[in-house]
């Protein structure tokens, strides 16, 4: 764990103009997995998000801080935060929905692909599919990703 404060910064727009929390090299260095490290970002005591880490281009690194939390929070660009960066226990990230914890283990196919995927992979398949409300769209859905990335892997 790490925690500190400081100013939220904002990238220039060339760069994609987010807000952000910038980690210095040696913190990232602590985490077991280094920079690969998911982590779950604490604001304020108030706002806590699981997030991953972006390559500064300075040998540091920064996590986005979303504008709807900065409404939250009340807070703008340079004004200071209490933050805390925690390992994610859970290094996918997100949680896995339960339909796809059944495809998968009714699927052995399935589940032989996905185990192959990284865990980006794995989070890109659940974000494909995680705001769909029809059931079997996100199951078409799964079937899908989960086709194209076998053709991938051959």
């Amino acid at each position: 764990m790490h925690q500190g404060v400081q100013t939220i910064k904002q990238l220039e727009k060339r760069k994609g103009g987010y807000y952000y929390l910038k980690l210095d090299s040696e913190i990232v260095n602590q985490f077991s997995k280094k920079r690969a490290t998911r982590i779950i970002c604490t604001i304020d005591d108030k706002i806590s998000y699981r997030c991953g880490l972006n390559h500064l281009g300075d040998g540091n690194f920064y996590v986005i801080v979303a504008g709807k939390y900065l409404k939250k929070l009340s807070k703008d660009i340079g004004e200071v935060v209490d933050y805390k960066i925690d390992e994610d226990p859970d290094q996918l990230g997100v949680e896995m929905p339960e339909v796809l914890t059944v495809l998968l283990e009714q699927d052995e196919d399935s589940k032989a692909v996905f185990d192959k995927l990284t865990d980006g992979k794995k989070r890109s398949l659940i974000y494909s599919f995680i705001r769909l409300k029809d059931v079997d769209k996100q199951i078409r859905n799964i079937i899908d990703f989960l086709a194209k990335e076998k053709q991938k892997i051959k």
